[in-house]
């Protein structure tokens, strides 16, 4: 309720709400550890993920073997990538997939803050799992779990500063930020931590020439779902209602920007500073980032997906191609693994069809 108050009147009163969250903060820690399971995160990204990153959307990263430090060690940095697809999340799971591949599931890797729709819906659920966003690391999008994930220095944080917008904008606004959260603003300022750009290059071509239509998204939005494309798959639907999953194959590329010194751009604490200066910092930062992602576009977007390479790696490769209209298919994780327990997720062309079982 302050909050709300605060943003009528146009000006933060930061300090008495943020000495209540702090201590609520301190209390949600639980939220940190509660699912996520590493060693289940790890055998899902092996055994299905990776295959999606090495035969379908051949991913690429650039400059993340110059992956920055941590200007404060005890705090997280925060990642902050474009979204967009105008479909499931693959943009998403594959770049948090990479980067806990790529770093050993270190400190340098991250975890995602997602959209609660995500963990609360079952049609946003293609396995079927209770709370499997939060098992393989992702923690729903709030401002205590956000405050609640900058006091931990296990993990650095990932968000899509559009949110749901971005992924969900259409293809007429191909690469084109939309309006930003000023949250991660707030927690750069509080923490004084750097906000990492990663350009998020090709995923707009996952499900091309896709449309918003307002009066739909607010319909599905009743249903669980963030929005509805309206498209070519789209029509596919009553065929195939898995098809909703699916993705084409773009060439996905992931570039790591140049890091934005947000606690740099005011001398005042975040508990002084205005509604219309957080505003107008925000501003500058999604200009910055447009300005990196507009660079990245044209160097790596001419072709979004390399067909010719496609079908060579997977004419070689038959037995590892995912199929993804299939892929959560009929692959059920019934169970919790107990601690320590091993487990082997077993993948072939004819389990991707639909038979998917989790030994």
């Amino acid at each position: 309720m302050a909050i709300e108050k605060a943003t009528r009147r146009k000006v933060y009163n930061y300090p008495d709400w943020y000495t209540d969250l702090e201590g609520e903060a301190r209390a949600n820690k639980h939220i940190i550890d509660e699912y996520f399971d590493k060693s289940f995160t790890k055998a899902v990204i092996r055994n299905v993920i990776r295959y999606l990153n090495d035969y379908y959307f051949r991913t690429v990263f650039v400059g993340f073997e110059n992956m920055p430090e941590r200007n404060r060690p005890e705090v997280p940095l925060i990642f902050a990538s474009n979204h967009s697809g105008m479909a499931f999340p693959w943009d998403g799971i594959i770049l948090a997939s990479g980067i806990y591949e790529m770093f050993d599931y270190d400190r340098r890797s991250v975890r995602p803050l997602a959209s609660p729709m995500l963990s609360e819906s079952n049609l946003m659920n293609p396995y079927l799992h209770d709370n499997l966003w939060k098992i393989v690391g992702s923690v729903d999008a709030s401002f205590l779990n956000f405050e609640t994930m900058m006091q931990q220095d296990e993990h650095n944080l990932l968000i899509y500063p559009e949110g749901v917008p971005g992924i969900g904008k259409g293809f007429d606004k191909l690469y084109q930020f939309q309006r930003f959260s000023s949250s991660f603003i707030t927690m750069s300022i509080k923490y004084k931590t750097d906000v990492v750009p990663i350009l998020t290059i090709n995923a707009e071509y996952i499900n091309p020439y896709a449309y918003r239509a307002k009066w739909i998204n607010r319909l599905v939005n009743k249903m669980g779902v963030p929005f509805f494309p309206v498209g070519f798959i789209s029509l596919l639907l009553p065929l195939q209602p898995w098809i909703f999953y699916m993705g084409f194959p773009a060439k996905l590329t992931y570039v790591l920007g140049k890091a934005i010194k947000i606690h740099e751009m005011t001398s005042k604490p975040i508990g002084e500073l205005s509604y219309e200066e957080l505003v107008e910092i925000k501003d500058k930062v999604q200009q910055n980032m447009q300005v990196q992602l507009d660079e990245a576009v044209e160097k790596y977007g001419k072709k979004p997906y390399r067909f010719r390479e496609f079908f060579r790696i997977n004419m070689s490769n038959l037995g590892k191609l995912p199929i993804p209209c299939h892929l959560a298919g009929r692959y059920y994780l019934n169970i919790l693994p107990e601690p320590g327990k091993k487990i082997k997720v077993t993948s072939n062309l004819w389990i991707w069809v639909g038979f998917h079982r989790l030994k």
